[in-house]
């Protein structure tokens, strides 16, 4: 599968996710995580590139339920957080036209 612009963009970046007491820190490992919505996505289809937040391998894994962590809610809450602060970084960068 071909990654999109926005998806190769995530790489090296901050976590914008940022869980206290979960997020590693470590731009190494960050990838996009789409944010995960009904009428987004469903069964083998991932939510437009434009819903995903930057996260490092912790956050995203509290974000998809791979990890304990953080109660789901939580994060949650975090991820769309997160998915706003990406946004507003590629808006900054000329990226994402607004």
């Amino acid at each position: 599968m071909r990654q999109s612009k926005l998806t190769k963009a995530a790489r090296g970046r901050e976590c914008q996710v940022r869980i206290p007491g979960v997020c590693n820190g470590n731009p190494d490992t960050t990838v996009l995580a789409h944010y995960r919505m009904a009428g987004t996505c469903g069964v083998g289809m991932k939510p437009h590139d434009m819903q995903g937040a930057w996260a490092c391998s912790a956050c995203h894994d509290a974000c998809d339920g791979r990890s304990r962590n953080v109660d789901r809610d939580t994060a949650r809450r975090y991820h769309a957080d997160g998915v706003m602060r990406t946004q507003a970084s590629l808006i900054n960068e000329g990226v994402l036209i607004a």
